[in-house]
């Protein structure tokens, strides 16, 4: 979540340029993370312990994954919300009538998860949990 809030503030400055620059710009976010890696693991290479420090795994410019699951740098994830920036303006400008169109009927239920999506995502686990638990104490496979 962090670090789709960084790339939505990020993605606010980035309304005035155009698709063409904005597709440069998600290539060079995309290719970086590999291009520190390979700068980065040069032998005895001076910033390698500084980027790959808790304080700026964030980044992606680490040669060692921290000990995370969930872990989502900013880049290369940048470099595809650039590319998404790009194809929503192109469109506007060359193609607005297909985002006019009304959702049909059985996309609704999908509109409406993309429009609260993250309502969606805080609520889906403890959902899931509750249903499953449910279950599990309905059949007695699981117990109290």
């Amino acid at each position: 979540l962090h670090g789709l809030a960084v790339m939505l503030l990020l993605a606010r400055f980035a309304t005035g340029i155009g698709p063409a620059l904005l597709c440069w710009a998600g290539a060079v976010a995309w290719a970086l993370p590999s291009f520190a890696e390979w700068v980065l693991t040069y032998p005895m290479h001076a910033w390698e312990g500084a980027f790959n420090a808790p304080s700026l795994n964030w980044l992606g410019l680490i040669t060692r994954k921290p000990f995370t699951q969930d872990y989502v740098p900013l880049l290369p994830w940048l470099g595809v919300l650039c590319w998404g920036l790009a194809a929503g303006q192109w469109l506007l400008v060359h193609h607005s009538e297909w985002l006019q169109r009304p959702v049909p009927n059985w996309m609704q239920p999908l509109a409406g998860l993309g429009r609260w999506s993250l309502g969606y995502y805080m609520l889906h686990q403890p959902v899931l949990l509750a249903v499953l638990g449910g279950f599990g104490i309905a059949t007695g496979r699981f117990g109290l």
